[in-house]
């Protein structure tokens, strides 16, 4: 007979988020189901339209988003050296810029990261360049470059970690990267609305839900919500399915390529009323933003650096297109394992 799992309903949410005993440590079990991907409403962009709704299957996710105590536990056990630390590769870099991009010289391809800058004055919005700045030495180790350190700060999200980095981690400790539509599945269930993770609020009540930019962006940040960067971990309430910082913080790296065009094509691919299940992403990358990338992948959730003026991609459906090679310090990743469910046993006890 198949042992029994003690299951308690995530505290004020209904049961299609359940987190149990006996279940894989530090994560939630999402239920399966349709729900609706994308969003038409206000704030949305062109690359999340058209909604459309989506299958997948159940679940589990972390809890919350992979810190760097656990990622420190990860480097040990097999002496990864993540991307940051590594010297640029110039075929890789040169592939992701205009052709004739002239080689920069050696002492510019040593390691590092990309890491927030502010200007101490006000800056056109669409000129990221200006906030963001290429430091030699920044990694997940030193996540804002020499003189930075994560000593005592175990319960921070990991930051500075490339996409092929998050993978690494994912498969050492048995798991893998949420796809997309689990990622978006796990943010909207139970919420009853598809805006913000906690409702149709920013700010239900006064209260602050997400780690987010308060202030000026990008130069003046007031730190209303208590932080002026990454925030441990179980800083601000869980979402609907018990689920930490889906919102702000970090931004979380997924499986799926991206494509500006990808809801579109499956929509065009989904009978009328119908939906897909378990939808993988495309197979190929376009990125308008970033045209000589061929395989750019959708991070999701937001950073403490969005604010409603600029990105504002706390919102559950919002996507961004990152090249899988870098690592930004602002964002990080969770996992997902498809290790059985509850219920899962009896149903296998009776054959089922």
């Amino acid at each position: 007979m198949a042992p029994l799992r003690t299951c308690v309903a995530v505290l004020a949410v209904s049961f299609a988020s359940i987190a149990c005993f006996g279940g894989p440590d530090g994560m939630v079990w999402v239920e399966g189901g349709t729900f609706t991907m994308g969003w038409e409403g206000e704030g949305g962009r062109a690359d999340e339209r058209p909604a459309h709704s989506v299958r997948v299957d159940g679940f589990w996710m972390d809890e919350t988003e992979v810190t760097n105590a656990q990622f420190r536990a990860f480097v040990e056990a097999t002496g990864y050296v993540t991307t940051a630390e590594r010297p640029v590769d110039w075929e890789v870099l040169k592939t992701q810029l205009p052709p004739g991009t002239p080689r920069p010289p050696d002492e510019m391809l040593v390691p590092g990261s990309m890491v927030f800058t502010p200007p101490d004055h006000g800056v056109p919005l669409n000129a990221h360049q200006l906030w963001w700045s290429w430091v030699h030495g920044a990694s997940w180790r030193a996540p804002t470059g020499p003189g930075s350190s994560i000593e005592g700060q175990d319960d921070l999200p990991v930051t500075q970690v490339s996409w092929h980095d998050a993978k690494a981690y994912a498969e050492w400790a048995g798991k893998r990267l949420p796809t997309e539509a689990e990622w978006e599945r796990a943010a909207k269930i139970d919420v009853g609305s598809e805006r913000f993770m906690w409702g149709d609020e920013l700010e239900p009540d006064g209260r602050h839900m997400a780690n987010i930019w308060q202030g000026t962006f990008p130069q003046e940040n007031t730190e209303a919500d208590g932080f002026a960067g990454v925030a441990p971990v179980r800083s601000f309430p869980p979402s609907a399915a018990g689920l930490y910082d889906m919102a702000g913080n970090v931004w979380e790296w997924t499986a799926d390529l991206y494509r500006d065009d990808a809801y579109v094509e499956r929509a065009d691919e989904i009978e009328p009323g119908g939906c897909c299940s378990n939808p993988t992403g495309p197979v190929t990358t376009k990125d308008p933003r970033n045209p000589y990338s061929a395989d750019s992948r959708v991070q999701k959730g937001g950073s403490f650096l969005c604010h409603v003026t600029y990105c504002e991609s706390y919102r559950p459906s919002a996507r961004m297109a990152t090249t899988p090679d870098s690592g930004m310090s602002h964002a990080g990743f969770r996992c997902v394992s498809d290790a059985a469910g509850p219920g899962d046993d009896a149903r296998a006890a009776d054959g089922r």
